[in-house]
């Protein structure tokens, strides 16, 4: 293939302007945001099922707490009216009476128990709403930092979206001003070879894979038109002559 040694200078304009965008892309996918967002989305759903959990606690435990309330009125209600009926001396009978004495102490005893219920109860209630509290403020916290870290995130990945707009209608320009048949080679090599398809030869070194040319290899160079499209025998990237080649 030949080509306009102009034309093959341009083609490492674009070459350049390729290897931005290819250093652009690579920032955007490695800004730090990216992993400190994920790692405090990780800890927020743990703190929101830890969160939940309490709050599923606290709900239990008051409802258990309604309950056993109403297990102590319901035995204080009784004994009340054991009470009045003893104190009123409707009951005479000296078995009765004994039987009534018995029954408010059973209720008396019971009633205590059930009010350590409660309390115990009160307890772990008290346990949740604290535990629950305290879930809920640090799903906050994180909260603020993932929200802070998404808008640091989102300006990052908005300024290199403009500077990558900016240098891909850059290159279309570029591009448009080389030969087709050169672009398409170049394309065909920069997909082969990592994103670089053509290299400055530069003091008998090519700038694509490192490696100084022989001196078999930098007298067929010499050899070939100056419109001639040389390749590098190692890389086989498209090997651009310029005052700096060192021939």
């Amino acid at each position: 293939m030949n080509a306009a040694p102009a034309d093959q200078i341009r083609l490492l304009d674009v070459q350049d302007l390729d290897t931005r965008l290819a250093q652009l892309a690579h920032r955007r996918r490695a800004l730090p945001e990216h992993e400190e967002i994920q790692t405090l989305e990780a800890d927020l759903s743990q703190l929101r099922d830890l969160l939940v959990a309490a709050r599923t606690e606290e709900s239990d435990t008051a409802r258990e707490q309604t309950k056993a309330e109403q297990d102590v009125d319901q035995v204080r209600r009784r004994a009340a009216r054991d009470q009045q009926r003893l104190d009123s001396g409707m009951v005479t009978n000296p078995k009765d009476l004994e039987s009534l004495q018995s029954e408010i102490a059973s209720l008396a005893k019971r009633q205590g128990d059930l009010e350590d219920v409660v309390l115990e109860v009160m307890e772990r209630r008290e346990s949740a709403q604290e535990r629950a509290a305290e879930l809920a403020d640090r799903v906050a916290a994180v909260e603020a930092k993932a929200g802070d870290a998404t808008s640091r995130r989102d300006a990052a990945v908005q300024d290199l979206d403009a500077e990558t707009a900016s240098v891909r209608k850059e290159r279309e320009v570029v591009a448009g001003s080389v030969p087709a048949d050169l672009m398409k080679l170049y394309e065909k090599i920069r997909e082969q070879q990592g994103g670089v398809g053509a290299a400055k030869l530069y003091q008998r070194r090519c700038e694509g894979c490192r490696l100084e040319l022989n001196i078999t290899e930098l007298n067929e160079v010499r050899a070939a038109a100056e419109d001639a499209v040389v390749r590098c025998e190692n890389c086989r990237r498209i090997l651009v002559r310029t005052p700096e080649s060192g021939l």
